[in-house]
């Protein structure tokens, strides 16, 4: 359902259509009461339909916009429109981390990586983000470049906290894993996410705590070291076996100068078990912090790049990997 511009949701005056995805159309609009523009994400009917599911997304709405930090989006208000529900939140400039990624792909169709102090640098936003929301005790559930935001002068922005576990499948036929959040049958239990980015614990239906986000940020921070997704197969099932049972490439693999001691951080992120992981996301920022305080972490100098490190020698050089 598209809306026409000059619709009015509440006190919001609609604009024009800024972009859509799984989770919904986004919209430009005018605050009349603030004079201000403003994003509105309307979702879909289906949410409006069971009273426990539009509480529950309400309270969620609530949560986050009691949140304030500065790579977090803002959000302002939550209403209806003809039996959809909209979240209003500050409107930003930029594009998603996603649209980042994909504009720089190779002649070949392959992904290109972030530079080393670029990523750490979105990295460590990121992780304070998810820090502020998990002191909170709000879980993301669903963190992907598609729900991060980089701003036109670099700042990232986290979006979309709390709604990932309200949206019902939009196609069950989709076995790709780059498709929106969608719901994904497990044994023993049924789970929302993304295919290519859940943890293993949302693999099995598992409870789902903070830990959770630090998989799927060290899944992001793995696909902006070295292009490619750290988890992809031909279909969904494939994807989520190689989530539960496989380790990813080598980040050497495809980067060769990468430091070992930012790569010994992303692998930390991805142990199966949550409780090898790091234990907060402030845990992880302050890790990457230390590596942006050392002049030679980012390859600057003959030393800290070499060969290509294998996982082992990461491990063994590491005391908190186990």
């Amino acid at each position: 359902m598209t809306i026409a511009a000059g619709t009015k949701l509440g006190r919001y005056e609609i604009r024009s259509k800024i972009g859509e995805g799984g989770m919904g159309e986004v919209y430009r609009a005018s605050d009349e009461k603030l004079n201000r523009s403003v994003a509105i994400k309307v979702l879909p009917a289906a949410l409006s339909q069971n009273a426990d599911r539009l509480r529950r997304f309400e309270q969620e709405a609530q949560a986050a916009g009691a949140l304030n930090h500065p790579n977090i989006l803002a959000v302002y208000d939550v209403g209806a429109h003809e039996g959809s529900p909209y979240v209003v939140s500050e409107l930003l400039e930029g594009e998603t981390l996603r649209e980042r990624l994909r504009n720089r792909l190779g002649i070949h169709g392959s992904g290109v990586p972030l530079a080393q102090r670029r990523a750490v640098d979105y990295a460590v936003q990121l992780a304070h983000g998810l820090a502020a929301a998990h002191e909170k005790g709000i879980i993301h559930r669903d963190l992907k470049p598609d729900n991060i935001f980089i701003t036109k002068d670099d700042r990232v922005k986290i979006l979309d906290f709390g709604i990932a576990k309200l949206i019902e499948p939009v196609n069950e036929g989709l076995a790709q894993t780059d498709i929106a959040t969608r719901k994904v049958q497990t044994d023993p239990g049924t789970v929302l996410g993304t295919v290519g980015y859940m943890s293993p614990e949302q693999v099995r239906g598992k409870h789902v705590d903070h830990r959770s986000d630090i998989f799927s940020f060290g899944a992001v921070l793995y696909e902006m070291l070295s292009g490619q997704r750290a988890f992809r197969g031909e279909s969904a099932v494939e994807t989520l076996n190689a989530i539960l049972k496989e380790e990813p490439l080598d980040l050497t693999a495809t980067n060769h100068n990468i430091a070992p001691a930012l790569e010994r951080v992303v692998w930390h992120c991805l142990e199966k078990s949550p409780e090898r992981r790091f234990q907060s996301a402030t845990d992880a920022a302050f890790a990457l912090e230390s590596l942006s305080s050392n002049s030679g972490v980012y390859g600057e100098t003959a030393t800290t790049i070499g060969s290509p490190v294998s996982r082992w020698r990461i491990k063994k050089q590491l005391p908190w990997i186990v």
